[in-house]
């Protein structure tokens, strides 16, 4: 597995007891048992801190530790990777922005939904839901992703395109299915090609690779949804590639796309997205968007797939990170950013849902921030 190069923190421009206490801080979370598991990259032009693991593989008491090679579930973190497969087609002129979306799913069409444009998907101002109201009903079936598909095809909108802000997740998974006509590959094929292998990614996929089954740390699910055989644990969600919440990866592994990004597209000399891409992808997209909230536009800021930093909003990715920054955060316990600005990263994936116990994550990027000088 290719890495990127480490450092010590003085060399990257980290004071080293302030993140000995960052690091110090997620190691007390794991011995209080706040969090079952977790792991943390983060880096700086282009090196990383050698990344740490603490805590347990599975959330039992006498689970045994986590491994050092663990894997995670980092649920919504995919949603930009996703959104990064459908700009790489509208970079070769496949696809436009603007273009509808029944243009590629044409059983997408009817009541509001021919005005869907591809930009809506990718800035949670579609109207579609964030789940299907048949959700639960799929998964206990363990349906396969054209049924999520056929049921979005269906599911009324909330409100017309292009006028409020409402996270949605089956937006993403039509982006999955947009990738699969344009290319004829289905997204973990696209994805396995042209991002993960040329970023040399060995530990990253969307949906799991049953071979690496006894290395994803398993989360510590809801009681109600401890004996469900579909839940976050389970082969049929780990299996299904859901484009919205499937990806699995490494911290470290995670870390090399963060700096492919924050590197304007490129790492390693591999190309996987242009300057302008990235620019566009980390620029504030409602701004252009006439019949949004003005309130959403300038304080809740979403660029195509990446979400940048709400600094006035508690659903911020840290107190110190400005509003350059951008990242995502993962129901599973789970958030990344990257700063622009300090050319910083940080991966932090955990296997404790972040609600409604508090957050975990914020806190620590905070004293992560602390430490960069």
């Amino acid at each position: 597995m290719a890495t990127l190069p480490f450092a010590k923190p003085a060399e990257i421009g980290f004071d080293a007891n302030r993140l000995q206490q960052a690091f110090n801080l997620l190691k007390s979370w794991a011995a209080a048992d706040k969090l079952p598991g977790a792991g943390l990259a983060i880096g700086r032009k282009g090196k990383q801190i050698e990344p740490i693991l603490v805590g347990r593989q599975r959330p039992e008491k006498d689970s045994a530790p986590i491994r050092k090679d663990a894997l995670f579930l980092v649920a919504s973190i995919t949603k930009p990777v996703t959104v990064g497969a459908v700009m790489m087609l509208v970079e070769r002129g496949l696809l436009a922005l603007e273009d509808s979306v029944n243009r590629y799913v044409p059983k997408f069409a009817g009541d509001g939904r021919d005005a869907i444009q591809i930009r809506h998907l990718m800035t949670h101002t579609s109207g579609l839901p964030d789940m299907v109201a048949s959700n639960e009903e799929l998964r206990k079936g363990h349906k396969p992703l054209p049924a999520f598909i056929e049921a979005i095809c269906k599911e009324p909108l909330l409100f017309p395109p292009g006028t409020k802000v409402s996270y949605q997740s089956m937006g993403t998974a039509l982006l999955a299915e947009v990738v699969h006509q344009v290319s004829g590959t289905s997204l973990p094929e696209f994805l396995r090609k042209e991002v993960f292998g040329p970023l040399e990614m060995k530990d990253t996929s969307l949906g799991w690779e049953p071979a690496n089954k006894d290395r994803i740390a398993a989360i510590r699910v809801p009681k109600e949804m401890e004996t469900q055989d579909w839940n976050w644990n389970s082969a049929y969600w780990l299996g299904l590639g859901a484009p919205w919440g499937g990806l699995i990866a490494s911290p470290s592994d995670f870390a090399r796309y963060c700096q492919m990004t924050l590197n304007g597209g490129v790492l390693d000399g591999v190309r996987i997205l242009s300057p302008a891409t990235v620019r566009a992808m980390t620029t504030n997209q409602l701004a252009f968007m006439p019949r949004i909230p003005e309130e959403d536009r300038r304080c809740k800021p979403w660029g195509l797939g990446w979400r940048l930093n709400w600094p006035g909003h508690s659903a911020n990715f840290g107190d110190l990170l400005g509003p350059q920054a951008y990242g995502h955060w993962g129901s599973t316990g789970t958030v990344c950013w990257m700063n622009p600005e300090t050319e910083a990263y940080c991966v932090l994936f955990t296997t404790q849902p972040q609600e409604p116990e508090g957050r975990f994550l914020a806190r620590l990027s905070n004293a992560v921030c602390a430490a960069i000088i």
